[in-house]
């Protein structure tokens, strides 16, 4: 019997489940084949990430064991920048300015865009104009509206004291009391932040369906009651996330301080991030600054890993 013979009497059903045992592997290498190829092309993005993002990271990880003004050759210094940091007067001032800060810009700011979400929600007609107006302050360079805000926290020539005045209240001095600027920056970066969130909030209103609310009405619940069963746990996901980047954010307030009081008065608004610019910039100590930079991210990195685990079964349920 000749090899040809061999071949042609090989069942039919044999000769294709062989075929179609090869059929994965060929199915397997072809994959690899496209990851390799997209990993090629992803290749540049991830240098450039990395690059830029990744390596001043290091780079500031090892200048805080480092004595250097930037110019002369770096003295490796080990622990003592962070211990002159710790020691430094200033920084218990500065951590309690920059809580502050946060408490209450976290206490106005957070349920603030919920509210107007929900009601530029309900509107049928300006709905358009209202989303304007809110996102606008997003628009403005943050260093445009800080000088703006200084010109309207004026204690002589200022919009609020001129408004205040017509009903008989003022002049109020904003800037220029310890007890007033951190409460007046608190306004202000409020005013800047909230419209992006509100925005935000509103897409995810739009996703609500609405036989939830139907339901509700069914069952005679009243306009605050749906808003409390149906709405907030719809968003509930959101605004855990949002809160979060709010706090971290609040946390590295820098721009209004250094702009409308540049730390004052009395070191009433001497924030973290404001010291570790004068440490740098103003006392030419980047070790230092590199230190309380390293500090501060740890802080942020333990505080955001306790919120994400507090907040795990909130965000499922």
């Amino acid at each position: 019997m000749t090899l040809t013979t061999l071949r042609s009497s090989v069942p039919e059903d044999i000769a294709v489940s062989r075929a179609s045992g090869n059929e994965p592997h060929r199915r397997r290498r072809r994959a690899n084949r496209f990851g390799w190829w997209g990993l090629v092309f992803l290749l540049p993005a991830l240098l450039s990430f990395g690059y830029f993002s990744w390596w001043p990271i290091l780079r500031g990880l090892a200048l805080s064991f480092q004595q250097t003004n930037l110019v002369d050759p770096a003295v490796w210094v080990g622990l003592a920048n962070f211990r002159h940091v710790l020691d430094d007067p200033l920084l218990t001032t500065a951590v309690v300015n920059t809580i502050k800060f946060g408490v209450l810009a976290v206490a106005i700011g957070f349920p603030l865009p919920v509210v107007l979400a929900l009601a530029m929600s309900e509107l049928r007609r300006l709905g358009g104009v209202f989303r304007v107006l809110v996102y606008l302050p997003v628009v403005v360079p943050p260093v445009v509206s800080v000088l703006l805000w200084k010109f309207f926290y004026d204690p002589d020539h200022g919009l609020f004291n001129a408004a205040f005045g017509v009903v008989g209240i003022g002049p109020l001095s904003w800037l220029q009391t310890s007890g007033g600027a951190l409460p007046s920056l608190v306004l202000l970066i409020v005013w800047e932040s909230a419209g992006g969130t509100v925005l935000l909030y509103l897409a995810a209103l739009s996703s609500v369906p609405t036989e939830l609310y139907e339901a509700a009405e069914v069952d005679g619940a009243s306009i605050l009651r749906r808003v409390w069963h149906v709405t907030l746990p719809q968003l509930r996901g959101l605004m855990l996330v949002l809160l979060l980047l709010q706090i971290i954010g609040t946390l590295q307030i820098f721009t209004e301080p250094f702009v409308m009081t540049d730390g004052g008065p009395e070191n009433s608004t001497v924030t973290v991030l404001y010291l570790i610019y004068r440490n740098a910039f103003v006392s030419g100590d980047f070790g230092s600054a590199a230190a309380l930079s390293v500090l501060l991210a740890m802080v942020l990195a333990v505080l955001s890993a306790v919120y994400l685990r507090l907040t795990r079964r909130w965000s499922k349920t």
